[in-house]
């Protein structure tokens, strides 16, 4: 009797890494499988198979991990099917040329908003200090500040050095402004200025000092250098008293005093999953039109990973620069997602003929910073429970990667 043996070929088996855990099998219902990767060849297939390895070894499918999945689970739980705004139309034109296949790797895409973050981060306590003198006439009725010095502002000229001066305002008015003058070359300035703003006592608790530190140039647009805030006068130290003060000077992109305040409350509804933003005023809005006012409205978008999933707007008010809308905004959101989502609001201008312009905007939610993030945590540890406050507007900029963001 002739017995025929046949052999099977080995299945390749990936090389492990000496001490490294044991390869855990991952069951297929549990990976998201693309179907876009493009036809094999069959020569190529036939060679496969001649060389020993079954096609079934060799799977020519691109697997990506269940993590870069959370924005789709989101849309399924609140029953978007489609955004109506993704990075990727931005980004569609570079993912076609010079991407392999094979597992996606997200860090790759968040690498220039690193970088961009990265440079604002090392700006960030390289503005140097700021040295004032802050003192209340209840005579006169006037805050009497004094512009003493700066110490270490950074360098925005070409020669190592900058031409600094100093704008004032006391908020939310901003029809009385002051200035410095400009010291050229150098990064010590002493100003010793003083300048004067007549306010009730009683309205001090409700009214902020504005310092923005610039730079001059002769030819083209000033340069921010950045910016000190001081409020709650009443609780400095020797205050109405002369009171002697030095403070870090903010880096900023831009000087925001003159885009304006928004109120606004939020409300958490964990069981129902329910998300309240409730719009109730305005002050102080920068006048887009030629009159001198504005059309304002107010949009909210519910953002996830830089996309936005959903948008809803107020009415928009005529012929004015201190709109009231109390009106609410509803968006359903899980609580397993409620970590995963932010609010970007924008008040914009309407416009009847052209398009509508961006006044400012603001950021709620745990990827913000500042207030923006305060208010968000202080939503969740009092839910059902409307929690308002103002958010000063800021201007809006474009990221590398063509996606929106605050600061």
């Amino acid at each position: 009797i002739m017995v025929k043996e046949t052999t099977v070929p080995p299945t390749p088996v990936s090389p492990v890494a000496p001490g490294s855990p044991p390869a855990v099998p991952v069951p297929e219902a549990a990976l998201k499988i693309s179907h876009t990767s493009p036809d094999i060849p069959l020569e190529v297939e036939s060679k496969t198979q001649e060389n020993g390895v079954h096609g079934n070894s060799c799977m020519q499918r691109q697997i990506t991990d269940h993590s870069s999945t959370c924005v789709s689970s989101i849309r399924r739980q609140m029953n978007q099917s489609n955004p109506d705004f993704t990075v990727t139309q931005f980004q569609r034109q570079d993912s076609l040329t010079g991407m392999s296949l094979g597992q996606l790797k997200p860090e790759l895409y968040k690498q220039r908003s690193l970088d961009v973050e990265d440079n604002q981060s090392s700006q960030v306590g390289s503005c140097g200090r700021l040295h004032f003198i802050l003192k209340y006439d209840c005579d006169l009725e006037q805050l009497i500040v004094k512009i003493h010095r700066a110490q270490d502002l950074p360098a925005k000229d070409f020669s190592g050095t900058s031409d600094p001066y100093v704008k004032i305002y006391l908020l939310p008015d901003r029809k009385t402004k002051h200035q410095t003058k400009v010291h050229r070359k150098t990064l010590n300035p002493v100003f010793d200025e003083v300048f004067l703003f007549p306010v009730a006592y009683a309205d001090l608790p409700t009214r902020k000092l504005h310092f923005s530190v610039y730079d001059f140039d002769r030819f083209s647009r000033h340069d921010i250098i950045g910016q000190v805030v001081v409020d709650n006068f009443l609780d400095l130290v020797d205050f109405p008293r002369e009171t002697k003060l030095c403070r870090d000077i903010q880096y900023v992109c831009s000087d925001n005093v003159d885009l304006g305040d928004l109120m606004f409350s939020l409300c958490y509804l964990p069981t129902a999953g329910r998300l309240t933003i409730t719009m109730i005023k305005a002050r102080n809005l920068k006048a887009m039109d030629i009159t001198g006012a504005s059309d304002p409205y107010v949009k909210v978008s519910l953002m996830c990973d830089g996309r936005r999933l959903k948008k809803r707007k107020t009415s928009t008010k005529r012929n004015t620069l201190n709109p009231v809308y109390n009106e609410a905004i509803v968006f359903d959101v899980p609580p397993e997602n409620i970590d995963q989502i932010s609010l970007l609001i924008a008040v914009m201008d309407y416009d009847r003929v052209g398009h509508n312009e961006v006044i400012g905007v603001c950021r709620v939610g745990n990827d913000a910073e500042g207030l923006g993030r305060e208010h968000w945590n202080e939503m969740l540890t009092y839910p059902r429970k409307p929690i308002a406050h103002w958010h000063p507007l800021i201007e809006v900029r474009i990221k590398n990667n063509n996606t929106l963001y605050t600061g």
